[in-house]
Parts: C-alpha cells; structure tokens; sequence
C-alpha cells in the first residue's frame, strides 16, 4: 500500500532490464521500483539516458526482444504481472488499460492511414465496435482533444495536421478505449511553448474528467511543478529520488535533484551568474552497478559512494533519496 493510503493501480518493484550489442551488455534499468495510485500524475525526470522510457516501455512490452531482455522484476496491474504475461496477453492490455503517448507524434503516426482509421483500429480491436459506432466514437474523442471539425478531419492523413494537433490525434488514440493509466513520454517535447501549454492544460481537463491515473515522463522541470503530484527522479537507470513534488521541489535531498534544480533558469530580476550545468555525462553501464552511478559527477562523494550502490532511504513522509551523503548536515548519514 502506498503512502497515500490509495490502493496502487500499478505496482512495479525490482524492475532489470538489459540490452545486448556487439560491445557487450548495457544495464539501461536497475531494480527500478515504483507505485502508482488510482487518479495521480507521477512525474519522471532525469537527463536523456536516465533510463526513464526505457523503465516505461519494458512495462508493457513495448521493447523489442533482442535486443532488449527483461532480467527480473514484476509489474503488478489489476492483479496480473504483466512481465509474466503472454504476448497476446499484452496485446490485451496495451491501449485498452494502458495508453501510450510517445514523444513525436509524426514518426508515431501512420503516414499512409487516415487519422481516423488510426483511431477506429483500437476501438474495433478492444471494445469490439461496429464500423460506425467505433467512427462515432473516434469524432467524439477527437472533439474532446480540441480538434475542431472532427468527423470531416477523420479522412485526413497526418502531414495535414499541425506538430500540435498531430499530438492531439495521438492522445485520442491513447484515450480511446478509456484507460485506467495513461503513460505519456515526453509528448510536449518537440512542440512549440504556445502548443506545449495548450496539451498541459488538455491532459489536466482531460484528467479531471475521466480520473485516470498518468506519468509524464519529461526533460522539464516547470513542467512538473504545475502538473505533478509526486515526482521521481532518475539516474543511471535507476531511481535515485522519489516524494510529493512541493516536497522535493522546496526541498530536494539526493545531489542529482539539487543540481538539476539548480540549471533550471531564473526569471527573477537580473540574473548575473553564468547558467548551471551538470559536468560530465551519464554513465553507459556495462554491468550491474555495484558502486553510486552519479559518484564521478558528485561533489559529495566519499569512500563508501565507491564500494556501494546506496538503496533509498526515507528521508521525509512519502520522501526517500539514494544518497548516503545527508546534504542538510554536510555529513555521512548514520546508516
């Protein structure tokens, strides 16, 4: 049971998941666990190669195998695991219980299908519609992403959207069989600042209206602040911090968070100081991590950070941090 007290709708503890190249293996998520409650916006961030849509694509079976491999874990949804579960199994269960929204709607669209087709596929498959009931349908969700217009838009391809209303159409498609968990990736990413407000205030309306439970996955910190319950922070596949999103904003706790915090660009009065950045790069991990992934990019680290891969540890109600360096006190913690 979660902090909250909520009953969990996705449950996913000890999450490996690893890839296999021609110059060996790389450990993209490690022992990655999480919970999500019925009706919450948990935010996911990190750098690119944090592991984030990694963690989020091996939940439903979206990686293809090889090169990718499940090593271990289990991803608990509406009392089934899903990593135990059959391919038609999943197939069940990807875009009827789970949507997806990926990051760049016009590589995720297909070019030579009607948008409309697109949407109707799902509805026929999982809610088994008739031909015109599941078009209905498809008008009716297009309407309720703001797509002005619908049915005659139905039989338009997607070069003939815009970036903006492509995203919408991919949310429809997401929405369509009314998901229980709605995972989005990065979807306002390559989108203008305009039409990147415009979605966040789409997925907050459409998230009071059909109580569904969402994780946005982002680069954006501002993002997160404005929409975010809880967030989770991740860092070299793994997640290094986790707590209500006030919380952990007012006051992040592992070294990570507190830097990332800290490159995000004042708007207040006149900034003098040179922007902040985080040196070096995340790690390419070759191997099980047996030592703190972020220890060669750390200013606290110490012996231990490179003898030990720190577990979270709680560190505030419904707050824990992967850090064995309390940076309040400026010391080792007692564990």
């Amino acid at each position: 049971m979660p902090d909250g007290g909520l009953a969990s709708v996705l449950d996913v503890k000890d999450l490996k998941t690893v890839f296999r190249t021609r110059r060996g293996e790389v450990h993209a998520v490690n022992n990655v666990t999480f919970h999500l409650e019925a009706g919450e916006l948990l935010g996911v961030v990190g750098e690119s190669g944090s592991g984030k849509s990694v963690t989020m694509m091996s939940l439903i079976g979206l990686l293809p195998q090889p090169p990718a491999e499940i090593r271990g874990g289990t991803v608990r949804f509406e009392g089934k695991d899903l990593l135990a579960c059959t391919e038609e199994e999943l197939r069940a269960v990807r875009g009827a219980r789970i949507g997806f929204v990926f990051q760049d709607p016009m590589t995720s669209l297909n070019p030579v299908f009607p948008v409309g087709f697109q949407i109707v596929e799902p509805l026929r498959k999982h809610m088994k519609l008739s031909k015109s009931k599941a078009r209905d349908r498809a008008v009716e969700l297009l309407e309720l992403v703001g797509i002005p217009d619908a049915r005659r838009r139905l039989d338009d391809y997607p070069h003939q959207f815009s970036g903006g209303m492509r995203q919408r159409v991919m949310i429809a498609i997401a929405l369509a069989c009314d998901p229980q968990v709605l995972i989005a990736d990065e979807p306002t990413t390559a989108l203008d600042v305009t039409i990147q407000a415009q979605i966040l205030e789409l997925i907050k309306e459409l998230r009071h209206k059909l109580g569904m439970a969402i994780v946005w996955i982002t680069h954006d910190l501002g993002v997160i602040a404005g929409i975010a319950d809880r967030v989770m922070v991740m860092y070299g596949g793994q997640v290094v911090e986790q707590g209500p999103v006030k919380e952990l904003f007012a006051n992040p706790k592992h070294p990570y968070t507190r830097m990332l915090l800290e490159t995000v660009p004042s708007v207040r009065g006149d900034r003098v100081e040179r922007l902040r950045v985080i040196q070096g790069q995340p790690p390419i991990l070759a191997q099980d991590p047996d030592s703190c992934p972020f220890r060669p990019r750390c200013p606290f680290a110490f012996e231990r950070c490179a003898r030990q891969n720190p577990p979270r540890l709680p560190v505030g109600p419904g707050h824990d941090a992967a850090c064995f360096w309390n940076v309040d006190t400026g010391a080792p913690r007692d564990v």
